[in-house]
């Protein structure tokens, strides 16, 4: 588990010093990864038995090995995709393990409340702009592809030309956004950006560290494991077509009509092959 998520597993049994702490760590996790037990303790204005203390509630043994498994896992980040592809040598187990664990963890995290707060901005919008970064692209593609068979007015922004597309970009409308680390400066910026212009942002993520998070009215944290060399997509895929069918529900007979008449052009086209 990562710190965030141990840090909220422990949630009711931290005392007061020891939240603190965690607000610290959560504002600046490389603090954690790289700081000393004094720098930690001054920054949270409390004492390095406090900071042991917290590591044990937390599950570690103590200080050295939380710094030791927050290091790892920022390795992990950030191993070259040649290097993950030596690491994957030992056959399919390891990435069938790591997309189930994803899987798992994406169900857990998007409860029926959890979606329809992700829903929510997105039913209620004039128009929606979709916003991602490289590992969340396909996640993007297969929203955009959804919400356009169930309601009108949905964009996916491209970089190059994101300034002229989102010159229609208003109040009233969402932007979704989807970015994992390591994070596009584009579809941080621009979130930030129509945030301004008092668009509603929701944002598929991996954790509250993101820097999405602060600008988001309602957000959903994914765990994002490598596959091969490069990040999966298939947590951002399953995320995006959750969100899909909850809009589709939402939408009901306006939802199930559009379908209808993009069926029907499809038929009198002959797009299909009999």
């Amino acid at each position: 588990m990562s710190v965030p998520e141990l840090i909220a597993a422990a949630g009711d049994r931290l005392t007061a010093t020891e939240r603190r702490l965690a607000e610290v760590i959560l504002a600046e996790p490389t603090l954690l990864a790289f700081g000393t037990v004094s720098e930690l303790a001054g920054r949270a204005g409390t004492s390095r038995p406090s900071v042991v203390r917290f590591a044990h509630k937390l599950g570690f043994g103590g200080f050295s090995e939380l710094q030791a498994h927050v290091r790892e896992g920022i390795s992990e980040q950030l191993l070259r995709p040649s290097q993950r592809i030596r690491r994957m040598e030992e056959g399919p187990g390891p990435v069938q393990r790591a997309l189930e664990g994803a899987l798992a963890a994406l169900f857990e995290e998007v409860t029926p409340q959890r979606l329809e707060e992700l829903a929510r901005p997105v039913l209620e919008a004039q128009q929606v702009w979709i916003l991602t970064g490289e590992t969340s692209r396909a996640g993007a593609h297969a929203l955009h592809s959804g919400l356009t068979l169930v309601r009108p007015g949905v964009h996916l922004v491209e970089e190059h030309s994101s300034g002229r597309d989102l010159g229609n970009a208003r109040r009233g409308d969402a932007a979704v956004v989807l970015d994992f680390a390591r994070y596009r400066r584009h579809s941080v910026e621009t979130a930030a950006a129509l945030a301004r212009l008092g668009l509603r942002v929701v944002a598929i993520t991996d954790g509250p560290l993101s820097p999405l998070v602060p600008l988001a009215e309602a957000w959903v944290a994914l765990r994002v494991p490598p596959v091969g060399p490069f990040d999966s997509s298939v947590p951002a895929v399953a995320a995006a077509e959750l969100l899909v069918s909850r809009v589709a529900a939402g939408l009901r007979d306006a939802a199930r009509r559009r379908i209808d008449r993009t069926e029907a052009l499809w038929q009198a086209s002959g797009i299909y092959v009999d």
